[in-house]
C-alpha cells in the first residue's frame, strides 16, 4: 500500500514538474519531431538488412546473407581501407587546430580583431559542400590561383583534384578550412569558464603568458578534448558523405570511395536496397563499438569520459 502511494506521489511530482517546465518541453518538441521522422524511422528501417527487399509482396527473411556477401566482396575491403585512411588522417591532422585556434583567440588583446576573426572563421561552417567544392575547384584547378602562384615559384602546373596522390590532402585541407573555427567554440567556452582568480594568482606569482596557458588553460581543456576525441573516434566511419560526393571524380574514385558513397551507389543507383542497408548497419555497429571502447579507455587512463 505504501509503495503504491509512493509511486502515485512520484507520478504526481513528475507531472507537476512537466507542467512547470512546459515552455521548455514545447521548445524541445521540434527536435523530437525531427528525430522521430528522420532518425527513428531510419533506425527501424535497418531491419531491411536481414531481408530481401521486394517492391511487391512481403520481404523474404534471409538472415545474415547480405553481410556474408558484403564481407566476401573484395571492393568492400578497399573501401574500408579508404574510409579509415581518410578519417584517421583528418582526425590526426585537424584535431589540434581548433584547440590552438581557441587559445590564440583567448590570448588576443584586441577585442575588435578577436570578434572579426571569430565571425570570419565561423562562416565556412554554414556553407554547403556544393558551394565549398565550387570554391576549391576554382582555386585548385589547372588555371586556378594556386597553380598560378605555384608556377610563378618555378613549379609545374598539375591538377590537384584529379591526382590520387593529392586528393586526400585536398579533403583534409577543405575540411579544416570549414570546421576549425566552428569547432573551436567548445574550447573557447571552456577557457571562458576558467575563474579570473586563477589568472590573477598566476600573475602575482610572476607567471608569463606561456606558463599561464600551460598550467591553467591547457588543464581546463582536457575534459572537452577527451569528449570531442571520443565523439570523433566514434564517427570515424562517417568520413563525410557530402564532401566526398562533391569532390569525387572518375580519376580518384578508387582512392576516395568510402562506405557512404558505396552504399549510395549500390543502394540507390543499383537498387540493391537490402545490401546497402547491411553496409550501413555494419558501419553503425562499428561506430557504437568505437565510442564505447574509446570512452572506457579514456575513463581508465584519465578518469574522464563522455559520461
Amino acid at each position: 500500500m505504501k509503495q503504491k502511494k509512493d509511486r502515485s506521489l512520484a507520478v504526481h511530482s513528475t507531472l507537476l514538474n512537466i507542467k512547470r517546465s512546459r515552455i521548455l518541453y514545447l521548445m524541445l518538441a521540434p527536435a523530437l519531431i525531427y528525430f522521430i521522422v528522420f532518425k527513428l524511422q531510419a533506425i527501424l528501417g535497418m531491419v531491411l538488412a536481414f531481408y530481401d527487399y521486394r517492391i511487391v509482396g512481403p520481404h523474404e527473411f534471409v538472415g545474415l546473407k547480405h553481410f556474408q556477401t558484403l564481407f566476401s566482396t573484395p571492393a568492400f575491403w578497399q573501401i574500408m581501407k579508404n574510409t579509415l585512411l581518410i578519417s584517421f588522417t583528418k582526425l590526426i591532422i585537424i584535431t589540434p587546430f581548433p584547440v590552438m585556434f581557441a587559445i590564440i583567440l583567448s590570448e588576443s588583446r584586441s577585442k575588435h580583431l578577436k570578434k572579426v576573426t571569430q565571425v570570419v572563421s565561423y562562416l565556412p561552417h554554414f556553407l554547403s559542400w556544393v558551394v565549398i567544392a565550387g570554391i576549391w575547384f576554382e582555386f585548385l584547378s589547372m588555371n586556378g590561383v594556386v597553380m598560378d602562384l605555384w608556377e610563378a615559384l618555378g613549379g609545374t602546373r598539375m591538377n590537384l583534384l584529379t591526382s590520387k596522390d593529392t586528393i586526400i590532402g585536398v579533403l583534409v585541407a577543405s575540411e579544416m578550412w570549414r570546421s576549425v573555427g566552428w569547432d573551436s567554440i567548445i574550447y573557447l567556452s571552456a577557457i571562458l569558464a576558467i575563474s579570473p582568480d586563477l589568472y590573477e594568482a598566476a600573475r602575482l606569482d610572476g607567471a608569463n603568458r606561456w606558463q599561464i596557458v600551460r598550467h591553467i588553460v591547457l588543464p581546463a581543456l582536457i575534459a572537452p578534448i577527451i569528449t570531442v576525441l571520443i565523439v570523433n573516434v566514434g564517427v570515424v566511419l562517417n568520413v563525410g558523405y557530402d564532401q566526398i560526393l562533391n569532390f569525387q571524380n572518375d580519376a580518384v574514385l578508387s582512392r576516395i570511395d568510402v562506405i557512404d558513397t558505396y552504399a549510395y551507389r549500390i543502394g540507390l543507383e543499383g537498387t540493391q536496397y537490402s545490401f546497402a542497408t547491411a553496409a550501413s548497419l555494419f558501419k553503425s555497429i562499428i561506430s557504437l563499438a568505437l565510442i564505447l571502447v574509446t570512452h572506457f579507455t579514456a575513463k581508465k587512463l584519465t578518469g574522464r569520459g563522455a559520461w
